[in-house]
């Protein structure tokens, strides 16, 4: 029987079309948890659970974090830590891109080298009117007789009265990971780390920032993940994986989004190829620049090729010897060439699937065919709590009330909502904003939260996208424009308006 709400049936505990996002059961795997102390290299855990991994007080371990990020620290035994869980500071779990609450794998390491050489640079932002030389007051300090562990691409903080600097591993020698030493040599020549660079990275997109489509990236995951990082699987039980995933569903739904979060979570080499861009009318050009993508992923897998708007390179019905038939001779050539590759994806995204080539379509090219839809109600407020969790809402913010209201909303309506309402916030407080002055008042920074009613604005201003190009228009005729007819007039009369 259909929800009457509208919301897409829940995978139950027997359904295994979800199972690789469930979470794994292993002693390796343990929850974070905020850490009593302020140590940028440092793991707590309780002597139970440092039992179950072979681990020691003081010895070091690998933690694995989410999109691919892992760090080294030094694990301490402390009774204030409950079983099953980590303590680490906030360095530690920005650097391994996790949050409170969120399960990584830890694995004890005894086997790391001592670091020969490490180049190390601050942020610009935080050493402006800085004087004095940075690694006598700062780092000197900071790695002087300490058992540090450093991993290259790393952050950490280093404090010196009242003031705090931001530190990044540029560079390590001889491994990414290593254990800073006396006699390690520490090189802090270079420009500053600039913070947008930083923040652009730390902003990179991953499965935590996809909602909606949970059945989906079960699907997606199972065949990108596992031929990526598992490709021994598929050759143990004798099949090869998919070939290509082509996503298809309305504008704004999340497809882009989607293959961006799945080459940041696996690290692999992300290549987008979009396909108006890559045409090209000169004769052989537009099957070149196919082949250098192509050519590209191969020199950086393992990777994911993503093709957009591929109905656009790759149109039906084409006669022969045309530009768009060349283009898709050379992609059927190319993807069949890769088929022997299991480290290279193909993905590939439409609105309109019934426009494609159908040789495209057939197994063994793209083979793995994905509905991304327009999200049901728990999906919108999956996608609510996405684009709000960086926003001040004020306590009369009803999220599920919102998710009610924006039927056939996609993501990027969702996102549109939330950025209006915001804006709308700002409006109101215009009249406090002295437009030509370098600072805002503190009160009104503060007192910016974002309302129920500021999202009633939006909602009032907004409509879903794929009904923007829908104009209804209400006819003026009347009963009394019609002659004669008399009988027609009543049996409609009859049939339709009387029962309504």
């Amino acid at each position: 029987m259909a929800d009457p709400s509208g919301a897409a049936p829940q995978p139950g505990p027997n359904d295994i079309s979800t199972a690789i996002l469930r979470p794994k059961k292993s002693p390796n795997r343990l929850i974070v948890d905020e850490a009593t102390f302020n140590n940028n290299s440092v793991a707590a855990m309780n002597s139970a659970t440092m039992e179950l991994l072979q681990s020691f007080h003081c010895s070091t371990i690998i933690v694995h974090g989410k999109k691919r990020r892992d760090t080294v620290l030094i694990c301490l035994s402390s009774d204030n830590v409950d079983e099953g869980k980590i303590q680490m500071n906030k360095v530690a779990r920005n650097n391994l891109r996790v949050k409170l609450g969120d399960l990584v794998n830890v694995h004890t390491c005894d086997d790391i080298k001592y670091g020969k050489r490490l180049h190390i640079l601050p942020f610009d932002n935080l050493i402006e009117g800085l004087s004095g030389n940075i690694f006598d007051v700062y780092l000197k300090p900071y790695f002087h007789e300490a058992y540090c562990p450093v991993r290259k691409g790393d952050t950490f903080l280093v404090q010196r009265g009242m003031r705090t600097v931001e530190f990044k591993v540029i560079e390590t020698d001889p491994a990414e990971f290593c254990i800073a030493a006396q006699d390690t040599v520490i090189h802090t020549e270079g420009d500053p780390v600039k913070r947008e660079d930083e923040e652009s990275n730390l902003n990179d997109v991953g499965y935590d920032d996809i909602g909606g489509c949970h059945k989906q990236m079960a699907q997606i995951r199972e065949l990108v993940k596992l031929p990526l990082q598992h490709p021994q699987l598929f050759k143990a039980i004798g099949i090869k994986p998919p070939c290509g995933i082509l996503m298809f569903g309305p504008p704004g739904t999340g497809k882009t989004l989607i293959a961006r979060a799945v080459a940041n979570e696996t690290g692999a080499f992300f290549l987008l190829i979009n396909g108006p861009e890559i045409m090209n009318k000169l004769a052989g050009e537009s099957e070149g620049n196919l082949r250098k993508a192509f050519e590209e992923a191969e020199k950086n897998s393992p990777a994911i090729i993503f093709i957009d708007e591929i109905d656009s390179i790759a149109p039906k019905g084409e006669k022969p010897n045309t530009v768009e038939h060349c283009v898709v001779s050379q992609l059927l050539t190319l993807m069949d060439g890769f088929k022997t590759c299991l480290n290279i994806v193909v993905m590939a995204a439409t609105n309109r699937p019934d426009l494609i080539d159908p040789a495209l379509r057939r197994f063994g090219w793209f083979d793995r065919e994905i509905d991304i839809g327009i999200p049901d109600l728990t999906g919108r407020l999956e996608i609510l709590h996405i684009h709000t969790k960086n926003m001040k809402l004020a306590d009369n913010v009803d999220l599920e009330q919102i998710a009610a209201n924006t039927d056939s909303y996609v993501g990027s309506d969702v996102a549109s909502l939330c950025s209006e309402a915001a804006m709308q916030r700002i409006r109101e407080k215009m009249d406090l904003i002295d437009l030509y002055g370098d600072t805002i008042d503190a009160e009104v920074l503060d007192d910016l939260g974002v309302t129920m009613e500021n999202f009633h604005f939006a909602l009032g201003t907004s409509k879903p996208s794929a009904l923007q190009e829908t104009v209804v228009e209400v006819p003026t005729t009347t009963w009394g424009d019609i002659g004669d007819l008399k009988k027609v007039k009543q049996v409609i009369l009859n049939s339709l308006l009387l029962p309504l």
